[in-house]
């Protein structure tokens, strides 16, 4: 399974647009080389370079087999309804929220999907944690996206 972006290749820098010092919108998505039996879709977006531990900054779930493109902006809190349900992130808020990491270092943003055997029983609302232990046994793959930003 793959999981890429036309906004930044795997490694590289995430463009300012998709941070909370641009825009604030979610990068568009593509998925592709999904396996059979694949039935949703779960998305965790963190930061492991946050200071304070693993900064979680999207966490999305029951995401459609069929879906190939989560377009931009998909993360915006309350817009998730025809994507998945959504959770809340390390903002206390449902949705996505860019990077926004302290001045210094650039930090390493991982968007990780999961290709699940079938829909979780999950509230919205739930954390990343909830959601790991309700995927347990049930991942079919993993595909990973990493992007870099950095504040001066």
């Amino acid at each position: 399974m793959k999981i890429t972006s036309r906004a930044f290749e795997n490694g590289e820098f995430i463009p300012k647009k998709y941070t909370a010092d641009g825009e604030n919108l979610s990068p568009p998505l593509s998925i592709s080389e999904v396996p059979e039996g694949t039935r949703s879709f779960a998305l965790i977006v963190d930061d492991p370079d946050a200071p304070v531990g693993t900064w979680v900054h999207w966490v999305v779930w029951n995401i459609s087999a069929n879906t190939k493109e989560i377009p931009e902006g998909a993360g915006r809190a309350n817009s998730l309804g025809m994507l998945g349900i959504d959770g809340n992130n390390d903002f206390r808020v449902p949705g996505y929220g860019g990077p926004a990491p302290p001045p210094g270092p650039s930090h390493t943003y991982c968007f990780k999907l999961y290709a699940l055997d079938h829909n979780l029983n999950l509230p919205a609302g739930s954390t990343k944690a909830d959601l790991e232990k309700a995927m347990r046994g049930c991942i079919l793959a993993k595909a990973e996206l990493a992007g870099e930003y950095q504040r001066q």
